[in-house]
């Protein structure tokens, strides 16, 4: 069977598909409301396995509200560009800063959804000039996150099966991608609420998702993520990275969680506030991992009241 073509992360819509080049590669963005750098512009991470269409919803809706509103396929998915190396938190810091000068801005939003969220910490702390505020969703802060999965029994049972099984050379790359993407459906149903799955939106989301993963180097780049959270915390680099972490925020911080997140828990979240003292945080009843996809118009509208405020 022959592997999908980048180019089928090009979705036509109301948007318009930019090309990027930023911090030494070419990243594939989806613009969509005015393109003018006077206009406040909003940028949309994705998280795990997944590629820019996943934010389509609020997308849309906020452009429509009068944001300069991107959607990026981050490096290594989508029709982004590829390369070995840079799936550290502190390139991926770069990327965004680097996506965010390129496109002509002084400062942006960021809103991220679980790996894209832990982008958007990171973000706002080593490029702080380039940060105006983070919304993210199910993203804890990452000492947050490693601290439950340390102390808590069932953070560290829900986390660390999976994130512990990606470590190994080649075999996850193989299960992802294997009999169409398979796995990714199985996670997407594994972690969301079962109302979103019984919707007729649901299938169309398994099959983009299910293409995404099995782009060419797609899946192989999506663990490289995990792969450097883990590892790095042993090297001089991660502790490094985890130092300059420890820093309290002072931008307005938006935290959205499914209240179903069988994931990333509740009481990860318990703590952030030592790192965000500003932070508002809004439970989405109903909804899992993937509460923008889940319940899309409720949480448009937390993004929306955000950004006014």
């Amino acid at each position: 069977m022959t592997a999908p073509d980048p180019s089928t992360a090009r979705i036509d819509g109301p948007w318009r598909h930019l090309d990027v080049h930023a911090n030494g590669i070419r990243f594939h963005a989806v613009e969509a409301g005015p393109a003018d750098p006077s206009a406040p512009l909003v940028v949309l991470l994705h998280g795990f396995a997944d590629f820019w269409w996943s934010w389509r919803h609020q997308l849309t809706a906020l452009a429509d509200a009068g944001y300069r509103t991107v959607a990026m396929d981050l490096r290594g998915y989508g029709d982004t560009d590829k390369p070995p190396r840079g799936y550290d938190g502190w390139t991926l810091a770069g990327d965004v800063a680097g996506l965010i000068r390129a496109l002509g801005h002084t400062d942006a939003t960021l809103v991220g959804h679980a790996d894209g969220g832990l982008v958007c910490w990171s973000t706002a702390v080593l490029h702080p000039r380039l940060v105006r505020s983070i919304a993210l969703v199910s993203s804890p802060h990452p000492i947050a996150l490693k601290r439950a999965v340390l102390r808590d029994r069932a953070q560290r049972g829900a986390l660390l099966p999976s994130f512990l099984s990606y470590q190994l050379p080649w075999r996850p790359e193989r299960v992802l991608t294997r009999n169409g993407g398979a796995e990714v459906e199985r996670l997407l149903r594994e972690r969301s609420g079962e109302q979103w799955q019984r919707s007729d939106e649901f299938t169309e989301v398994v099959d983009r998702a299910r293409t995404a993963i099995q782009i060419p180097g797609a899946a192989h780049c999506s663990l490289e993520y995990q792969r450097w959270a883990f590892r790095s915390q042993w090297r001089p680099d991660g502790r490094r990275f985890m130092k300059a972490m420890n820093k309290a925020l002072t931008i307005p911080v938006l935290q959205i969680h499914g209240q179903d997140d069988p994931y990333v828990l509740a009481a990860a979240l318990r703590h952030d506030n030592r790192w965000a003292p500003g932070r508002r945080l809004h439970t989405v009843a109903g909804a899992g991992h993937y509460a923008h996809r889940e319940r899309p118009a409720e949480v448009t509208a937390e993004l929306a009241e955000f950004l006014t405020r």
